[in-house]
């Protein structure tokens, strides 16, 4: 069978190392070669004696160059849709691991995967244990009334909250189908202290040195809470989903939002 070739949108990034090593230890793919803006050389070395790969500045320019089946792109939103709509144009399937998509965005992806044949598949989260917290929490979101989240990322992160929580509380309301109930606090000697609330579950972010992603959705009920926690130690738990992700998009050319469709988690 012939391998599957992968190219990095990012490749100099943290996520995008993470993403050349992964591939590299796969018996079918082959890393292709990578884009990043900063790059300054023309090739990368390849890790476990994989040889080297271009690298580019342009996307257009990696694709024409590698004709890769799979781009992954870990960058931001606004970046990572002009790569879908480079790699569309190329006919090769995308695999992305940003949040912060609107839902026309979202909409406007869904068409261009239809329209030109291509598989795209975009997750707010590529770990597995994420992606079975935000399950767990969407089924005990029909049993309690009260619910909170506290996520915790790296300092360096831009965005609050985090798309992952976002994306938890959107699967916690489809869920039970109406907003939770929101304690109301008298008095606040702190401006800001009760966090940002979205349909009643108020989410509070905490950012600092050494964390890369954890979160924790509690559940509160008369007597009892209930918590489900995920704890990120570094990057390669984010991996196996993506090497998941780039083995699915290669062979169904179809839109995937979520790595839970992959993972055939059954509906709640």
């Amino acid at each position: 069978m012939k391998p599957i070739t992968v190219a990095v949108n990012g490749i100099l990034g943290k996520m995008g190392r993470e993403v050349v090593s992964a591939v590299c230890q796969q018996q079918d793919m082959v890393l292709a070669g990578g884009a990043d803006i900063k790059a300054s050389q023309n090739t990368i070395d390849l890790p476990f004696s994989r040889g080297h790969a271009p690298i580019f500045k342009d996307i257009a320019a990696l694709l024409d160059a590698t004709k890769s089946d799979v781009l992954v792109d870990f960058s931001v939103a606004d970046t990572a849709l002009n790569a879908i709509r480079v790699a569309a144009a190329k006919k090769t399937n995308v695999v992305i691991g940003t949040t912060g998509f609107s839902t026309a965005s979202l909409k406007q992806i869904e068409a261009i995967a239809k329209d030109n044949d291509i598989g795209i598949v975009i997750a707010p989260n590529f770990a597995l244990g994420a992606v079975l917290m935000m399950h767990l929490a969407r089924i005990a979101s029909k049993y309690f009334d009260y619910a909170e989240i506290t996520e915790a990322h790296n300092h360096e992160k831009a965005d609050a909250p985090s798309g992952t929580a976002l994306a938890t509380v959107r699967g916690m309301i489809q869920s039970r189908g109406k907003p939770f109930i929101s304690p109301q606090t008298k008095n606040f000697t702190l401006e800001n202290v009760r966090g940002g609330q979205v349909d009643g579950v108020t989410i509070h972010s905490v950012r600092l040195p050494g964390l890369v992603a954890n979160q924790e959705v509690v559940f509160g009920g008369q007597g009892q809470t209930l918590s489900i926690k995920h704890d990120t130690i570094n990057r390669e738990c984010f991996m196996p989903g993506v090497i998941l992700a780039i083995r699915e998009v290669a062979e169904h050319h179809a839109f995937v939002y979520g790595l839970e469709k992959l993972l055939h988690l059954g509906g709640t």
